[in-house]
């Protein structure tokens, strides 16, 4: 599992996170939520060592702090919120990144089978910079796939970590991002991803840990976590679950994400 021990960041003079405890397993998505600067991000690259912090994370029953890059990258796949590439790459240039970070560098089929999964089928020759920002996102998660291919290897659970990973695309994609997230974590690896969509995060997470204010608050099954109380306080305005806006308000469900 993935364990986080008295997490505090500290960024010039501001104190980011203070004192968390969080948990995540193997063979479930657990989503990351709560109002912006609450310190999701900031959690969450903590978690992958991208930013510097005191306390211990531990995969697997081993600190990361402990183990080298190379290692790191055998067992679990990191999705920022946004990818810059400054060379004239083309798709399929940018999605072999992840082979040479991983276990399956031998496995040439990866990046068409990657592209594929994430609905880029036949854009291996176009350049990166020429697509929109919701297929480069995609391609970037088309990157992270190939890096951890299988959801275990040799007996131990992979990972993926995903920022905000739906944040640029349109619903049907957003759906489709977080059904490959979801069996990933059902096939036995466990997935961590900061949301900001509630409705998304309540059809797609087994586990949900709200932040507030640097701190973690409340964390368990959605609907331990879902509740008017907790969301009113920590979004600062009047939330209620499950209910209609009213009879003349148009909102839409997507009842296909319910599988």
């Amino acid at each position: 599992m993935l364990l986080a021990q008295n997490i505090q960041v500290t960024l010039g003079r501001t104190q980011i996170l203070r004192d968390v405890q969080f948990s995540a397993e193997p063979g479930a998505l657990t989503a990351i939520v709560g109002p912006n600067g609450s310190g999701k991000t900031t959690l969450l690259r903590a978690l992958t060592q991208e930013v510097p912090y005191r306390g211990r994370v531990l995969l697997d029953g081993d600190d990361i702090a402990a183990l080298k890059p190379w290692q790191l990258a055998a067992r679990r796949g990191v999705l920022p919120q946004a990818s810059r590439i400054a060379f004239p790459f083309n798709v399929r240039e940018v999605v072999r990144l992840g082979l040479t970070a991983g276990q399956s560098g031998m496995r040439r089929d990866l990046p068409e089978q990657a592209l594929e999964r994430v609905g880029l089928a036949g854009f291996e020759s176009r350049y990166y910079a020429e697509l929109s920002g919701g297929e480069q996102q995609r391609v970037q998660l088309a990157r992270v796939l190939c890096q951890v291919w299988e959801p275990t290897f040799e007996g131990r659970p992979r990972w993926l970590f995903l920022d905000e990973p739906v944040s640029s695309l349109d619903i049907a994609h957003q759906l489709d991002v977080m059904a490959i997230a979801q069996d990933f974590a059902h096939g036995g690896g466990g997935v961590v991803a900061v949301m900001h969509d509630l409705n998304l995060t309540a059809m797609f997470a087994d586990k949900i840990a709200v932040m507030h204010e640097g701190r973690l608050v409340a964390d368990g099954t959605p609907q331990e976590v879902m509740t008017d109380a907790t969301l009113s306080r920590v979004y600062g305005c009047d939330l209620s679950v499950n209910q209609s806006p009213g009879p003349e308000a148009t909102y839409i469900l997507p009842h296909t994400a319910l599988r």
